[in-house]
């Protein structure tokens, strides 16, 4: 049985209740319903706050981050005020103040195989608002073993992707993508950029996939992928066939429970307290620190810059050549292995892959600056930004 809705409700979502194909019961559907939002950020803030704002019952947050300046250029659920603070206790307060008829959980703890299916269980419908690997395939089976919709949505630079992945109905993400991309080939909103606005357009259209869902209204976007660029404002679909050799959710699987993600994907999902950020390991790594000591004693050290010019403009190491990670292949021949190197980006995730480059080149003489550039301006030189 549905549950009614108070006074307060029916005025509150009043402009609801006018349209014909919501109206009364579906408000009532809406407050029946439950859905866990993967990820606060970028995606997750329009999706968490408009899905509050419409009324959903039962709202779940997952996330282990905390609130971090470099956020708030997109992160709308954010602010100032809330800077330090764990994400999904920061999304709460701004869900519960927008709308405090609902009812927030919070899962202050990475989304992982040995967590997912638990919390997962008590909600209808999944959103993806997280922006690794891992963690997509991971969402992926953990609906089609649960029989849920995936309402699926990724951002990079200028560009979108919705779709609905509903393995009952149509296609799952692994009969797109059966298998990861090589680790390191796709960068990450931290290591491209992100225009700030585009989140809020593909986390509302999530959204809008969600309360389409709930209501059994529309066409959902099961079996067509949404692709949008914003420089152009063009809305492109592709049609999705299911695979009838899906290894998740064919009618004879070949993955019938939680695998390991990370090892699957090449990558880490999470970034955990107690792990280093931007580090290789291995005895690859020199701090910042140990850096400026190094080139105060006068040391002969190739600094080489791995990120892309135009970064140049927001800091820069004196003295450092400039190659992309993009071209560091195609130019190794202008290095001389007899060198030694100190290979930089803005946070060692790119410097650490250029440095697995240069060693299968049979350089030997190299270092990755642990933290990148961002650890230098942290660690050695102040007046240097951080971004």
């Amino acid at each position: 049985m549905l549950p009614n809705l108070s006074h307060d409700e029916i005025l509150r979502y009043s402009r609801h209740l006018l349209i014909p194909e919501v109206g009364l019961e579906g408000q009532r559907k809406l407050k029946a319903a439950s859905v866990l939002v993967i990820g606060t950020g970028g995606l997750g803030s329009p999706v968490a706050m408009y899905l509050a704002a419409a009324g959903v019952g039962r709202i779940g947050l997952v996330d282990y981050d905390v609130v971090d300046w470099s956020n708030l250029q997109r992160q709308v659920i954010h602010g100032i005020s809330t800077i330090d603070h764990l994400k999904v206790e920061s999304a709460r307060a701004r869900m519960l103040d927008i709308n405090p008829e609902i009812q927030v959980d919070t899962y202050n703890e990475p989304f992982t195989s040995e967590n997912a299916m638990r919390i997962a269980e008590p909600y209808d419908i999944l959103i993806d608002g997280t922006d690794n690997f891992p963690t997509r395939y991971l969402t992926n089976d953990v609906c089609v073993f649960q029989g849920k919709p995936n309402v699926y949505g990724s951002i990079f630079r200028f560009d979108g992707q919705v779709s609905v992945f509903y393995a009952k109905e149509g296609p799952c993400y692994r009969c797109l993508f059966p298998e990861p991309p090589p680790p390191g080939l796709v960068p990450s909103c931290a290591e491209g950029g992100v225009l700030g606005v585009l989140p809020g357009t593909v986390g509302t259209l999530q959204a809008t996939e969600a309360l389409k869902l709930i209501l059994g209204i529309g066409e959902p976007l099961i079996g067509k992928l949404l692709l949008y660029n914003a420089l152009d404002m063009s809305f492109d679909f592709v049609k999705l066939r299911k695979n009838p050799k899906c290894k998740v959710c064919s009618p004879e699987p070949e993955i019938t429970e939680l695998i390991d993600y990370e090892a699957f994907c090449g990558v880490p999902g999470h970034h955990l307290p107690g792990q280093e950020e931007g580090a290789v390991g291995g005895g690859w790594d020199i701090t910042a620190t140990e850096l400026a000591q190094r080139l105060q004693r006068g040391n002969n050290i190739h600094l080489l810059d791995v990120r892309e010019p135009h970064e140049l403009e927001i800091s820069r190491l004196e003295g450092a050549e400039l190659i992309p990670l993009g071209q560091l292949a195609a130019r190794l021949s202008e290095l001389d292995s007899a060198d030694e190197f100190v290979l930089f980006c803005k946070a060692g995730t790119r410097s650490a892959r250029a440095l697995e480059l240069m060693l299968s080149a049979g350089f030997r003489k190299i270092k990755n600056l642990k933290g990148g550039i961002n650890a230098w301006a942290k660690e050695v030189d102040p007046s240097l930004p951080i971004y």
